[in-house]
């Protein structure tokens, strides 16, 4: 009896795994044609959030706003295929499936335009990363410092001053997009973060709290509110929690996932973004990026970046950490347009061996500013006090700051507050592609528009 209900257990398991589809591709559409919806009824397909965001900056709301044709959509997911998630601004669908010939199908359809694959399954034979979780140490020592150890991370741009006017975030929304926020929930040095919800666009039914730790670091910089053991540079401010990055395996899917989070975080009144994430290098060989592809509209990323602002919020970014390798370069989405792409520097200002250069091939200046990113204080997943290198972590310092200063001055637009960020900043006279606009004055930004 063991032996047939061993045997039974066997050949579900192989049931399962053979029904998960091994593929997934990028279906681009040729138009909306078809929509359903009126750009003059746009309550039919935005949020009230986000119409008063337009609104109050004047920004028109236009076709890419508008959703994806259902009728495209259902046509799609008629030739077998799965739907993984569809993307408005740049007017695709993301499918999945085990069969190639369906795409084949697919592509005959009047309306598609293009299809590229984008993913295959990883080889599951070889080990994969753990989602155990750490234990957690939840007794800190307190500094005499109300910022802990973060202080001079913060200094550095003046952020402290900003929180010392009353400017720490409070009222703003920050999304942060990552690859797994291990262990925030259950930790006593983050339970006063305002997190008002997650989503996981990799797998659903994934716990984005047992997976990477990687986002946890790059919330703590921000969002941690305990006196004399951690401050965050945004430590008042409401917190989205996104997962798109697929830390067990590296594909153009990623990119899709990250265009839905955006749309996602434009739904429900996000006003900044922080993506410390950036691609140029695929397990697909054939998929890498070149030098020439960093103009802001090739990778699927940093277009859907670009357009960021002109919904009426900022992204902040990493830069990249590529300076001693290689590549070198800035890494998309921190080649899009009308953002803030943040390079690294040490505490002593000096500029990180590792931080991403610019500029981009269009001759934009990149990075735009930069942050301290080698040895930036973070939370690790015991719960205690920590340090990390990378630009992943002066994107966060950098963001949370940004986030008070448009708390500051409110009737700024996105634009004109990554415009402002830029003008402050030490080398803003003569920028170049390794510091860019140098280190930004937070307080400096402020007091310039104060009438």
């Amino acid at each position: 009896m063991k032996k047939l209900l061993l045997a039974l257990l066997a050949f579900s398991a192989m049931t399962v795994n053979a029904q998960q589809d091994t593929l997934k591709y990028r279906i681009s559409l040729k138009d909306k044609a078809a929509t359903t919806y009126s750009l003059k009824r746009p309550q039919d397909f935005l949020s009230e959030k986000a119409i008063q965001r337009r609104a109050k900056q004047q920004l028109a709301i236009d076709s890419t706003d508008l959703p994806v044709c259902a009728s495209y959509v259902d046509a799609i997911r008629k030739q077998g295929v799965k739907i993984v998630v569809t993307g408005k601004w740049e007017n695709f669908v993301t499918v999945s499936c085990n069969d190639s010939t369906k795409i084949d199908a697919i592509a005959l359809l009047p309306f598609v335009r293009e299809v590229e694959k984008v993913w295959i399954s990883p080889d599951l034979s070889k080990p994969q990363m753990s989602t155990k979780r750490d234990s957690i140490e939840n007794k800190t020592v307190e500094l005499e410092n109300w910022y802990g150890a973060a202080y001079r991370q913060i200094e550095v741009s003046n952020g402290n001053k900003l929180h010392e006017a009353g400017f720490k975030g409070e009222g703003m929304t920050i999304a942060v997009t990552d690859a797994g926020f291990h262990n925030v929930d259950r930790m006593a040095a983050m339970d006063n973060i305002r997190i008002l919800g997650t989503k996981d666009f990799v797998n659903p039914a994934a716990d984005i709290y047992a997976e990477s730790s990687h986002g946890l670091g790059v919330l703590s910089c921000m969002g941690m509110n305990k006196p004399h053991i951690m401050v965050g540079t945004a430590p008042e401010a409401s917190y989205w929690l996104l997962r798109t990055e697929d830390e067990y395996s590296e594909h153009l899917v990623e990119q899709d996932y990250w265009a839905a989070a955006v749309e996602f975080a434009d739904s429900v009144g996000v006003d900044v973004i922080n993506t410390s994430l950036g691609y140029y290098a695929f397990d697909d060989k054939t998929k890498d990026y070149k030098y020439r592809n960093l103009n802001g509209q090739h990778a699927l990323m940093s277009r859907q970046a670009s357009r960021i602002a002109d919904k009426g919020m900022i992204l902040v970014c990493s830069a990249g950490n590529a300076g001693m390798g290689s590549w070198k370069k800035i890494t998309p989405p921190g080649d899009a347009d009308n953002v803030i792409t943040v390079g690294a520097v040490g505490k002593n200002l000096q500029l990180a061996p590792f931080s991403s250069i610019g500029n981009t091939t269009d001759n934009r200046v990149k990075p735009d500013v930069v942050a301290v990113g080698v040895y930036s204080d973070i939370i690790g997943t015991n719960g205690q006090p920590s340090m990390a290198n990378g630009t992943s972590f002066s994107s966060p310092i950098m963001c949370g700051m940004v986030t008070c200063l448009w708390q500051a001055l409110p009737n700024l637009t996105a634009k004109q507050i990554i415009e402002l960020v830029r003008n402050s900043a030490d080398r803003t006279e003569f920028p170049d592609n390794i510091y860019g606009y140098g280190i930004p004055d937070m307080w400096k930004a402020y007091e310039s528009n104060q009438f």
